[in-house]
C-alpha cells in the first residue's frame, strides 16, 4: 500500500477503476468492512483519510476527533487498500476556494436539525474528493444512513458517474455499532449506550410481528432510552427518509449523546422482511 499525499502522487499510485472509501481516519473493524468489500472488484483502492473541519459544527468535537494515521495505515493495508490517501487542509480546500454543495431539505432533518451545515459539508468534501480521486465507486456505511442517501441524492443531482454503495453496518459482539467515538465512551457509558441497540431491536421485533402503527413501535423503544438524551427515535422511508409509510421499506433512526459522546444508529425494516435484529438480546 503506498500512502500519498498530494494528488500527483495519488494518481500516479492508481492504474486502471479506482474505488474510493472515504473516511475521516480512527480507522475499526468497520472500515475495513467498506475496504474489504471495495477490494473485491479489483483495481486500485483508495482510502482518503481526512479530518473535514466543514462538517463540524461549533462546539463539536473537530480538535477531539481521534487521529493515528500509523494506525490507520495498518488496518487499511490489511484490509486490502491499494492507496491511502492523506491529503492536507490545502490541498483539499486550496486558496480561494468558495464553493459549498447544498443537498437539499433532507440536510436540515434528523442529524442535521441539531447539525446545522454538517450535511452542507459533507456534500461539499465528497463532491471534492470525487473530482480529486475520480473514482467510479464510492463505499460508505450504512449506520450513517441520512448520510448515505444524502450522498446518492448529490452524486444523482449532479451526474457525478460514481457508483454509490451502501455497506452493512458492523458492530461488537455486545451490538453497539462500531464508531470511531466509542472510544470516548467510560465504561458506564458504554453500558448506557447499549439501550440504543436494544431499542432498534424491540422496535424490529414487534415489527416483524405484524406491528406497523408508528407511535406503538416507537414509544416501546423510547422506554428503553429513558438515560440517553436524545436527539430523535425517528421511523422514515427507507427509500428516501421520506416520511413513514406502513406499506413501505421503513428504517428507524435514532441520534443522542451518552455523556458528551453522540452516537448514531439504525435499523431497515421491510414488510415481508424476517426478523431483523442488531444482535439477539438474552
Amino acid at each position: 500500500m503506498i500512502v500519498a499525499r498530494s494528488i500527483d502522487d495519488l494518481r500516479a499510485a492508481c492504474a486502471g477503476p479506482i474505488s474510493l472509501v472515504p473516511t475521516m481516519g480512527a480507522l475499526h473493524a468497520g472500515h475495513a468492512s467498506l475496504i474489504e468489500l471495495a477490494a473485491v472488484d479489483g483495481g486500485c483502492v483508495v482510502v482518503s483519510d481526512f479530518v473535514n473541519p466543514t462538517q463540524f459544527g461549533t462546539g463539536e468535537d473537530f480538535d477531539l476527533y481521534p487521529r493515528d494515521l500509523d494506525a490507520d495505515a495498518v488496518i487499511a493495508a490489511a484490509a486490502g487498500a491499494s492507496v491511502l490517501f492523506v491529503p492536507t487542509f490545502e490541498t483539499v480546500y486550496p486558496t480561494g476556494f468558495a464553493t459549498t454543495v447544498e443537498p437539499g431539505a433532507l440536510a436540515s432533518q434528523l442529524c442535521g436539525a441539531t447539525r446545522p451545515g454538517h450535511f452542507a459539508g459533507v456534500a461539499t468534501i465528497v463532491t471534492r474528493l470525487f473530482g480529486i480521486i475520480r473514482p467510479v465507486r464510492a463505499i460508505f456505511g450504512r449506520k450513517d444512513y441520512q448520510q448515505l442517501i444524502v450522498v446518492s441524492s448529490v452524486t444523482r443531482d449532479l451526474a457525478l458517474a460514481v457508483e454509490i454503495i451502501g455497506a452493512p453496518t458492523v458492530r461488537d459482539p455486545d451490538g453497539l455499532a462500531l464508531s470511531s467515538r466509542n472510544r470516548f465512551l467510560t465504561a458506564d457509558e458504554r453500558s448506557t449506550a447499549l439501550a440504543i441497540p436494544r431499542a432498534l431491536d424491540t422496535i424490529a421485533a414487534a415489527y416483524v410481528a405484524g406491528e406497523r402503527d408508528a407511535a406503538a413501535l416507537v414509544l416501546p423503544a423510547l422506554e428503553q432510552l429513558h438515560a440517553i438524551q436524545l436527539d430523535y427515535l425517528e421511523l422514515r422511508n427507507a427509500h428516501d427518509l421520506g416520511p413513514y409509510e406502513q406499506l413501505q421499506p421503513a428504517i428507524a433512526l435514532v441520534a443522542g449523546h451518552v455523556g458528551k459522546t453522540r452516537l448514531i444508529d439504525n435499523i431497515e425494516l421491510a414488510p415481508d422482511a424476517e426478523r431483523v435484529s442488531t444482535k439477539e438480546f438474552a
